[in-house]
């Protein structure tokens, strides 16, 4: 972990997306577009609206195409009791997310891009961010499979984490550098399976 006054949590070489790309073959980029906070499509009244995911999106889209494959992992930051939001209206978020990946035209050749959908890791109430996460675990829980059945019905990519890794006991939200490893190489495999 790095030191208080460094938000960032890990080095960019041990996040998921960079050790998803080292299994990757080298000629595969991939870009990540994390950002702290970020909610599907909720403005947060706390953290500010440009952590809604959709305000963003299309500009994302544009700013990378053509992308072969969107990978959209959302849904931790929905869980916050602020929101008051239920694991239904969590994956009906990430649904118009999909939905409006897949009318776009940035993909190759001015189609739409695959997309593969996953499902974050369950979190734990513990720690620092109980207060702010309250009645979040249940909620997580039941997130894979409404996520799987949107899938299913937009015809995407699925992929639970929580079969993969657990969030730090220390804060129950977070993920240490042993998850980041196990979700990168499982994203590895799932994103060569999906392309191939």
């Amino acid at each position: 972990m790095t030191s208080m006054t460094d938000r960032r949590r890990h080095t960019k070489a041990d996040r998921w997306p960079s050790v998803m790309a080292r299994a990757l073959p080298d000629d595969w980029e991939v870009l990540a577009e994390g950002h702290p906070g970020r909610t599907a499509v909720w403005d947060d009244p706390i953290e500010g609206l440009h952590k809604n995911g959709a305000r963003v999106l299309q500009a994302l889209l544009e700013t990378h195409r053509p992308i072969d494959l969107v990978i959209l992992m959302l849904g931790t930051n929905d869980l916050k009791a602020r929101f008051g939001l239920g694991a239904h209206d969590i994956a009906l978020g990430l649904q118009r997310l999909v939905l409006d990946i897949l009318r776009g035209d940035c993909g190759p050749n001015g189609v739409a891009p695959a997309v593969l959908l996953a499902a974050p890791v369950a979190v734990e109430e513990v720690g620092v961010l109980q207060h702010i996460f309250a009645g979040a675990a249940p909620t997580s829980r039941a997130l894979p499979d409404l996520l799987r059945d949107v899938a299913a019905r937009q015809h995407t990519g699925f992929i639970d984490l929580s079969a993969v890794a657990k969030v730090d006991p220390v804060d129950g939200i977070h993920l240490d550098t042993a998850a980041h490893a196990a979700i990168g190489a499982a994203m590895a495999r799932a994103v060569t399976d999906h392309l191939t």
